[in-house]
């Protein structure tokens, strides 16, 4: 089981340009559709937490899915195999060619895999917002949160996303604060 956590994320890290969001949509795939290692309930949680949490994101995911399954050596295994390949390859690179993206063919295959990446982060965001439970409160944060990500690019505007993290989890712990406390009381009368 070992040896299959760490061959899955190494194909993985093989073979996903694009870094973590564009990983994430492969990550379900294989983790939740194929190898039913995880929920997809626990897919959208564990996306959140590696997404807050220092280091990649695919990195993160990949640490616990492996951690899930095989404790602490599942996690190694999981972690290794997904950052081994990448680093063989850029490490390669590195030694060999001195002006890598120079070479007209490289340049052009690159621009062709950045639409591509940018596909499958659209689809790992599409599969989520399907699979959200449709709440009012929780489809308005995710517009607010879209448009004030939009505001900011679109408008050029130097807003450190830490600074919007802090603010959406500030926001949740307050709602979860009112929340937890109007259940009290409303069940102490």
């Amino acid at each position: 089981m070992i040896l299959e956590i760490f061959l899955v994320f190494a194909k993985i890290g093989l073979f996903t340009f694009g870094g973590g969001y564009a990983m994430i949509s492969i990550i379900e795939d294989i983790c939740v559709g194929q190898k039913k290692w995880i929920t997809h309930d626990e897919m959208m949680n564990m996306t959140v937490v590696a997404e807050s949490t220092p280091g990649p994101i695919a990195i993160n995911c990949a640490t616990f899915v492996g951690y899930k399954q095989k404790g602490l050596a599942g996690a190694i295994a999981a972690t290794f195999g997904m950052i081994l390949p990448p680093f063989i390859i850029i490490y390669l690179i590195s030694m060999f060619l001195d002006n890598f993206m120079e070479i007209t063919w490289i340049a052009n295959g690159f621009k062709g895999i950045r639409i591509a990446v940018g596909i499958l982060i659209l689809d790992a965001a599409i599969k989520m917002i399907r699979k959200m439970k449709k709440k009012a409160f929780m489809i308005a944060i995710m517009i607010c949160s879209m448009t004030v990500m939009l505001m900011v690019s679109f408008l050029s505007w130097n807003f450190s996303s830490i600074t919007l993290m802090v603010i959406a989890g500030v926001t949740s712990l307050v709602i979860f604060a009112i929340k937890n406390a109007s259940s009290k009381k409303g069940g102490a009368e």
